[in-house]
């Protein structure tokens, strides 16, 4: 090895050799895999290409290379539990990779691969193998013929290392594997007698550094291997290992794509990186790759929470934040990482730089939320360990794993690594079961109804590809490919040609007729399928289906009024930015006919100031009547020329951009009108918060907007009218009558409450005796429950001795308050929870409460007067000794 690669060079002259030999260079997908239900992240080079595999897709080229940005995150038993110990396993990383879709294969996959290791990037060749599978005879002659590796270091291996499978069936075959001999010093397993270092035997001095992929076969249900019609390679080579060879270092963490993180956060906590196994320096392992999955996961539109891929995000954070903890970190100081990250990785991938702003908010408000509850669950955990101790167990149950995780948002992993650490195992089963016991409370709870519908064979015409016209035109000629019933006179239709719009990017799907002379069909939704074909929903009205030669009409108004909120979508997204900051992006969207709704990015409500201003803007540029101007471009050129690409979206290389003047660019397939003129006007209607971090306004345009500012004008006209005063003074006005109304309010419960008190004095003259002690009840309408319990108070001044229970019909519903005075607690034993908890139950309801006062609601309004007239009875099986005693 001749020549020091920065990762940055080594990236590039990856990238830079192919290319050189025909490769296409296809930018990383999102970390977040689109139309791929199978995956919760990008785990691999091939996931973008997965359809080619499938032979459901296709590319303009024949030949690809990239680097693409890879997590890979499970349990307990994953690698998770290794980052940061060892030197080699990482959460986030990057896979470098060359591609050729049924182009060439075996002989130039090999030699490209020995040249780019050897005469490129100088590897030693001796200390290079080649593995192969066991009975591909072929790959094995291609490394002795095409290369000058020696021979003797080409190996066989079986199934398990040398066989690549997609799944249990569809495209596989077999794999040659390239791995380096980094010397006896870095075998990890010297301690055990029978180890012996070899090619895939377990210890850590022979490390893979590429895999060569010859998919030849498909693999049917029965295991069967069949040839495939085309031959593809799909090769991977782990990015941050290579750079750790190439740049003579021991670990990958010493490579540059970690060494400035580490030693930032070094210098933070003011605490020396030994390279070792201290807890300290493992601690600062794990944050250094963490921060990466962080910054990278959260730029491609993944947002913490706790379902599916933002719980995954929430765990590496909470994570990172407790390791913090070793570091003597009990602050918010993940975020503070992130700058540095993009130093070394921006070059490569400039998305994490446009969304730094966003990227570094959203890391520490997470931070900050964990942080109110970590400590407080670092101290329930050590109380849990330290009573185990006591009883001799060395188990943590899993009652209190999943307490720590649903009071303290402890992820199980967390837990799991927290018991390691002082020699404690924790029970999973029993940590899922309280999670299952959960769930299925939560899915009672919530009472859905699932139904389905028995699926139909399509009924085929013929087998061409579905072609979407909408942009230019709403109505066509065409002809139905194929159809469906669905279900009585529904039917699903696949047009050869469609103007209409599929739901799709937040925009409502078109609706409208298809029709001939034997039939019309009422479309209702249009929907894209797995292959982007546009299946269309709709009712027959009148006929039979018969002839496939039919027209298509999309109902105009109703797209136009679409196409007025999605322009004025673009305005407001632009419009945000400008008023709120760049840290603004959307997160989300619906562009209807009647409204749209509009979810972005912001950490604080939108003063009404604010919102003047927003809507102010989009209205000066629907005033300026600028033309939209639509254009197809490369991606790169789009976006070199300011487009703004959506969080989570997945761009093909070719895109539509839609620009709006100089103030709003985007990258969007939607429909849009020609000018901004043609929205009308615009109006915001409401801003809420809808998640952390994520707000939302609602809005809505053309006549929609105009009619609702006449209902406004109408409200205002009536109350000026009715308040006798001018637009200006209808506020102080209001206002006045709003504090003069609060007065009467009070006045009116305390005059009420002044003849209820003498009523309560009536019933209290006319209470019974049970065993010589007082009874008295009543009960009222629709009165407030603070005055209800100063009745209570009122009566057990006036008992001095006794017993008190009042009840009232209040929004429908009862209310029980109950009263034992201190004699009657003392001497009999006597407790209002316990007896007004008897009472409500004759009404379906409970409570309880102290002794001397306590309250309880009831829902059966009917059996009212049946729960007071059970009343002495109640009190007298609490005042004899057998009953009592069972109550207590």
């Amino acid at each position: 090895m001749n020549k020091y690669y920065t990762s940055n060079e080594l990236r590039e002259s990856f990238i830079k050799f192919f290319k050189e030999r025909g490769h296409t260079f296809v930018r990383s997908s999102s970390i977040v895999p689109n139309n791929d239900p199978t995956l919760l992240f990008s785990n691999a080079g091939m996931n973008q290409f997965k359809d080619v595999f499938l032979n459901i897709g296709k590319r303009p080229y024949t030949r690809a290379v990239n680097s693409q940005k890879c997590l890979r995150v499970s349990g307990k038993h994953n690698d998770l539990e290794q980052v940061g110990r060892d030197t080699y396993h990482h959460t986030f990383f990057e896979m470098l990779g060359n591609w050729s879709f049924g182009d060439y294969y075996k002989t130039e996959a090999i030699s490209w691969a020995w040249e780019l290791l050897t005469e490129v990037w100088g590897l030693p060749k001796d200390k290079l193998y080649a593995t192969v599978f066991r009975t591909d005879d072929e790959a094995f002659e291609l490394w002795k013929q095409k290369t000058d590796i020696t021979h003797s270091h080409i190996l066989r291996f079986d199934e398990k290392d040398n066989f690549w499978e997609m799944g249990e069936t569809g495209p596989c075959g077999p794999c040659s594997e390239i791995h380096i001999d980094r010397g006896e010093e870095f075998c990890d397993k010297k301690e055990d007698p029978n180890h012996k270092c070899g090619i895939n035997g377990g210890c850590s001095r022979y490390i893979e550094l590429w895999n060569l992929v010859f998919i030849q076969f498909d693999k049917d249900e029965n295991g069967i291997l069949h040839d495939l019609p085309s031959k593809h390679i799909d090769t991977g080579a782990g990015f941050e290992r290579i750079c750790a060879i190439l740049q003579g270092k021991t670990s990958n963490y010493d490579t540059d794509l970690f060494i400035p993180i580490i030693d930032e956060l070094a210098n933070m906590c003011n605490i020396l990186y030994t390279k070792g196994n201290t807890d300290t320096d493992i601690a600062m392992r794990v944050i250094a790759d963490h921060i990466r999955a962080l910054t990278f996961t959260i730029a491609d539109g993944v947002f913490p929470s706790n379902e599916g891929r933002g719980y995954v995000i929430r765990r590496i954070l909470r994570r990172a934040s407790r390791f913090g903890r070793k570091l003597n970190q009990h602050n918010p100081f993940i975020y503070k990482l992130v700058g540095t990250l993009i130093d070394i990785m921006d070059e490569a991938f400039p998305e994490i730089k446009e969304k730094a702003d966003y990227i570094i908010k959203v890391i520490r408000g997470e931070e900050e939320r964990f942080e109110h509850t970590l400590d407080r669950g670092i101290e329930k955990f050590n109380d849990i360990i330290d009573n185990l101790k006591i009883e001799n167990k060395t188990e943590i149950s899993g009652v209190n794993a999943f307490m720590l995780h649903d009071t303290y948002g402890f992820p199980l992993d967390l837990t799991y690594l927290m018991a390691e650490e002082v020699g404690f195992t924790v029970d999973e089963e029993g940590f899922e079961q309280s999670m299952k016991e959960q769930k299925e409370r939560s899915r009672d709870a919530a009472k859905f109804e699932l139904t389905t519908h028995n699926d139909i064979e399509w009924i085929i015409y013929k087998g061409a590809e579905s072609e979407f016209i909408g942009y230019t035109t709403t109505n066509c000629e065409t002809n139905i490919l194929s159809y469906r019933c669905i279900k009585d006179n529904e039917y699903e239709l696949i047009l050869e040609e469609t103007p209409f719009y599929a739901e799709s990017g937040g925009q409502n799907a078109d609706k409208g007729n298809i029709y001939n002379n034997d039939f019309k069909l009422n479309v209702y939704n249009v929907y894209k399928d797995a292959k982007s074909i546009f299946i269309h929903q709709a009712k027959l009205e009148e006929g039979v289906i018969k002839d496939n030669v039919v027209k298509a009409v999309v109902e105009a108004d109703l797209r136009e009024d679409i196409e007025r909120n999605h322009t004025a979508t673009h305005l407001l997204h632009s419009a945000l930015r400008k008023v709120l900051g760049t840290h603004v992006y959307q997160s989300g969207s619906l562009v209807a006919a009647n409204h749209l709704r509009f979810d972005f990015t912001h950490f604080e409500k939108t003063s009404i100031y604010e919102l003047e201003q927003i809507e102010k803007l989009v209205n000066e540029y629907i005033r300026n009547n600028c033309k939209i101007i639509t254009s197809i471009e490369d991606f790169e050129k789009a976006k070199s020329e300011g487009a703004m690409a959506l969080f989570g979206e997945k761009y093909d290389d070719i895109v539509r951009l839609v620009k709006i003047s100089d103030f709003s660019i985007e990258l969007c397939g939607g429909t849009h009108l020609n000018y901004t003129g043609e929205i009308g006007c615009f109006k915001i209607t409401s801003e809420s918060s809808i998640a952390s971090g994520v707000r939302r306004i609602e809005a809505c345009t053309g006549a929609y907007a105009w009619n609702l500012l006449q209902e406004n004008e109408r409200i205002l006209d009536t109350m000026k009218e009715f308040l006798k005063c001018t637009p200006k003074e209808l506020s102080n006005k209001v206002e006045d009558l709003w504090e003069k109304n609060k007065k009467l309010e009070k006045e009116i419960i305390l005059l009420k409450q002044d003849k209820l008190e003498d009523e309560i004095k009536t019933y209290v003259d006319n209470a019974e005796y049970v065993d010589g002690i007082r009874i008295a009840h009543c009960k009222f309408e629709d009165i407030d429950r603070k005055i209800l319990r100063k009745l209570a108070d009122k009566m057990r001044d006036l008992l001095g001795s006794g017993i008190g229970i009042l009840a009232a019909k209040i929004d429908n519903k009862l209310a029980f308050v109950a009263i034992v005075t201190k004699d009657l607690i003392k001497k009999k034993n006597l407790h209002a929870g316990k007896i007004v908890n008897e009472i409500a139950k004759i009404t379906g309801g409970s409570g309880g409460g102290k002794s001397h006062l306590a309250q309880a609601g009831g829902k059966d309004i009917d059996k009212l007067d049946d729960a007071l007239n059970q009343i002495t009875k109640i009190v007298k099986q609490f005042l004899t000794t057998e009953i009592s005693d069972k109550k207590e």
